[in-house]
């Protein structure tokens, strides 16, 4: 199956002490504007066949200068929003700071019991994990039917957005994400296979992704199998293998 990239948005004057949620027109600040250029040029070496952003301008814009990259390395890759990975509708407590919202008895259960919580005004954080799954994995069977078990796309959307997708595919209960980190332009991939997805990366935000490259077909090969959904014993043997 293909392997997607999950990506977060590079850094905005809000992000850290304020919850910015789906507050419009949060563009990337100079600081965000230079990761998703460092970002995209690391992406480059890869040939994307799709990018998938949440439609919310600090993802748009990370998105477009993936798309810009893949352009100058000679790809014309289509960029195209899906809803189903905005961020999480905090509802009231969308643009309040951080520190006051670390006040609310909500805070201890958005911590503890994140499957248990449904923000007031807003969406539930099970609601939220179930979207932004089902996207992903519908997208990936769709390139897979189209590009073939060796494509490579771009997904880019937000922090618990992707912590969310992550923690599916590694099992883990919705309430043990937040034991996971995901920073700004930080790249995650994920291979789904028939029996189980294979998380190849995590919070990656300096390292080679060349490893992803798919292999060159051989002159002559027969068609590839499907991806195995077996894991090798004692390890694989590195570049993605499993």
């Amino acid at each position: 199956m293909p392997t997607v990239l999950l990506l977060r948005h590079g850094l905005t004057a809000m992000t850290g002490p304020v919850l910015a949620g789906r507050t419009p027109a949060v563009h990337l600040d100079e600081r965000g504007q230079a990761q998703a250029a460092a970002v995209a040029d690391r992406l480059a070496v890869l040939p994307l066949a799709a990018v998938r952003t949440s439609p919310l301008e600090r993802c748009a814009e990370t998105a477009r200068a993936v798309t810009r990259a893949q352009q100058a390395a000679g790809r014309t890759v289509p960029q195209r929003s899906d809803r189903r990975l905005l961020e999480c509708d905090y509802g009231d407590w969308t643009g309040r700071e951080i520190r006051s919202l670390a006040k609310d008895p909500l805070w201890a259960v958005v911590q503890a019991h994140p499957s248990g919580v449904t923000f007031p005004g807003g969406e539930s954080m099970a609601a939220m994990a179930e979207r932004a799954v089902r996207a992903v994995r519908g997208v990936d069977a769709q390139l897979a039917a189209g590009e073939g078990d060796h494509a490579l796309w771009v997904a880019c959307s937000h922090g618990d957005v992707i912590k969310a997708i992550l923690a599916d595919a590694l099992g883990l209960h919705l309430d043990l994400f937040q034991r996971l980190v995901v920073d700004p332009c930080s790249v995650s991939a994920i291979r789904y296979t028939a029996g189980r997805p294979f998380v190849l990366s995590m919070n990656d935000t300096t390292g080679d992704l060349s490893r992803f490259l798919p292999p060159k077909p051989r002159a002559g090969a027969r068609r590839r199998r499907a991806a195995s959904s077996d894991a090798t014993v004692g390890g694989g043997a590195g570049a993605g293998a499993v």
